[in-house]
């Protein structure tokens, strides 16, 4: 990547966590990061290709370490299902750690979903990820129908998505500070959503409530 390229992005990025990216125009970039129009058409082509090749550069070395996570996982479970756990770990410790060493990306990450582009930004970005893990979720949760799997997973990505979308400095409901340190924040952030996948299956409730248990 040229200087140029890094200067453009690094700015497009700023500004549209600031102001959004709707209300954010190629002139608005150019000015600020000191280059001309041409150098965007030329290094991006438009302003829908630089946000991919924006979101290309912060989730490609997440989605990297997402995968070698799962790779070690479950290669020390020797073909065993891994605990969902360290699945939870391998999905939710790239994105976290990162964004407690760079919490100016919450302010991008909230205008992508503010704006609703996070779906298409999903699909294209992030479906091959979510694929390989629902897989290995499956392995871990036998007992679940694929459709209860996917309903947890989805509630699984809004926690995470309101985390991330979300400066870790922010308070609680109740006044307290949330903890700034990436690490506390994964465990808790585990705990919870391995509980709720963890729970027991619709049909299982529906069956004991038949049974009076």
């Amino acid at each position: 990547m040229t200087e140029t390229q890094a200067k453009i992005l690094d700015t497009a990025e700023r500004l549209f966590g600031e102001q959004g990216y709707a209300a954010t125009s190629l002139r608005h970039i150019i000015a600020e990061a000191g280059v001309n129009l041409a150098a965007i058409h030329y290094h991006f082509g438009s302003k829908e290709e630089l946000l991919d090749q924006l979101i290309m550069r912060r989730a490609g070395p997440v989605n990297e370490e997402r995968l070698a996570l799962l790779d070690r996982f479950e290669a020390e479970a020797g073909g065993a299902p891994v605990p969902v756990e360290k699945l939870l770990r391998a999905f939710l410790e790239p994105p976290i750690l990162r964004l407690a060493k760079r919490p100016d990306l919450a302010k991008f990450m909230g205008r992508m979903y503010g704006e609703g582009l996070m779906p298409v930004i999903a699909e294209k970005h992030f479906h091959h990820i979510v694929t390989r893990f629902l897989a290995a979720l499956g392995r871990a949760l036998p007992r679940l129908t694929p459709l209860e799997l996917e309903l947890r997973v989805q509630f699984m990505l809004g926690a995470m998505a309101h985390t991330l979308c979300f400066p870790l400095a922010q308070s609680t409901i109740s006044g307290a500070a949330i903890p700034a340190d990436g690490d506390q924040l994964l465990r808790e952030l585990i705990a919870f959503l391995s509980g709720g996948l963890r729970a027991p299956a619709m049909r299982q409730d529906l069956t004991e409530e038949k049974s009076g248990k």
